[in-house]
């Protein structure tokens, strides 16, 4: 939000860089966007090709990619949320770390979505790129929760059941600087359309992913 130009760089011009490549040798290229290119309001899930209208930086500059991804004929656009993975930085492991080290957490209760575990991601994207069903897709794991469901569950399943969580509404919670969408439910169907298998449901993930890390 505050480096709005590099943000550009990252998101818009150098997925066009490389979509020119992807063209000029006649290749398949994968991008990876977000829920966060629609306004994130309502209660139904968002469709593939739904209208996109980010509410902040990083949405709008994704959105951005996304148009210039879709000039190359052979794109899948991939729309992930609330991604966990061994490396690097998640909600689980700020959880996990927030409940050993204070004993309680606050989480927001009002935004609803699906959790994705890069494992099963990466498992299905090595089939889809090995075909031509080429387009907008979305890819996470199967399930809804809020932010405060996804807590309970990380503690449930690491038998953590004396860690206290507070469900906190957007308003109560310290203001982010991207605003954050309420909605981020987006349908799945096209997967299973094109004969994609989806993926497992979250808590599944949840406890095989606290089986891979250390906490």
């Amino acid at each position: 939000e505050d480096e709005i130009e590099i943000c550009r760089k990252v998101n818009k011009e150098g997925p066009a860089n490389i979509a020119k490549v992807c063209e000029e040798l006649d290749i398949p290229m994968m991008y990876f966007s977000t829920d966060y290119v629609f306004n994130g309001l309502g209660e139904e899930p968002w469709m593939e090709y739904g209208e996109r209208e980010p509410l902040n930086v990083y949405g709008q500059t994704k959105y951005e990619g996304e148009l210039e991804v879709e000039r190359l004929k052979k794109h899948f656009i991939i729309r992930i949320s609330w991604v966990f993975g061994v490396n690097g930085h998640n909600f689980i492991k700020t959880m996990l770390r927030l409940g050993k080290e204070r004993g309680e957490v606050s989480v927001v209760n009002d935004q609803v979505g699906s959790p994705t575990y890069t494992y099963d991601l990466a498992r299905l994207l090595v089939d889809m790129i090995q075909t031509d069903k080429y387009g907008r897709y979305h890819a996470t794991n199967e399930g809804l929760c809020s932010w405060y469901e996804f807590a309970c569950e990380i503690f449930r399943a690491a038998g953590m059941d004396e860690v206290k969580v507070t469900p906190v509404t957007t308003a109560e919670y310290p203001a982010a600087k991207a605003k954050r969408p309420m909605n981020s439910r987006i349908s799945k169907e096209k997967l299973s359309e094109n004969g994609f298998e989806r993926l497992p449901e979250w808590q599944d993930a949840v406890a095989r992913y606290l089986k891979e890390i250390t906490w």
